[in-house]
């Protein structure tokens, strides 16, 4: 017999927006300046944009994990998403690899989420220079 489990989808969940398939879909924003205004207003920005270019409900998200560059140090970045509503996802933040000559003030995500579309990944502002494959 089937086990069902409450609330996922295929199970009685409703899943209007999303899917069946669980995704990772990967993001990063430039941050001018090590404020947590600025950090979590970048976040919340870059969290926007992969929710609409994915067609995402909050519902949908599973998790993310934030990463943030060294120099960023004023707030978690996962306090936009709860913010933005992301109160059921599990979310974790980190502090990026220093890697020599690596890209400064960088947030990255990487969300995993119900969707049955190819993910679409965001990689805003100077951030952009880091997937020059999505351009």
């Amino acid at each position: 017999m089937e086990e069902k489990i409450h609330g996922l989808p295929g199970a009685g969940g409703k899943q209007e927006t999303g899917g069946t398939k669980v995704r990772g879909l990967r993001g990063a924003v430039d941050v001018p300046e090590n404020t947590a205004s600025a950090i979590l207003t970048a976040t919340e920005g870059l969290l926007r944009e992969i929710i609409a270019r994915n067609r995402l409900a909050v519902e949908d998200i599973i998790s993310a994990i934030f990463t943030v560059t060294p120099d960023l140090n004023a707030a978690f970045p996962a306090e936009a998403a709860r913010r933005l509503g992301w109160q059921e996802a599990a979310l974790l933040c980190a502090t990026e690899i220093p890697v020599p000559g690596g890209l400064p003030g960088i947030v990255r995500v990487l969300i995993h989420a119900y969707s049955d579309r190819e993910p679409v990944h965001v990689y805003l502002g100077r951030a952009a220079q880091l997937r020059p494959d999505l351009r």
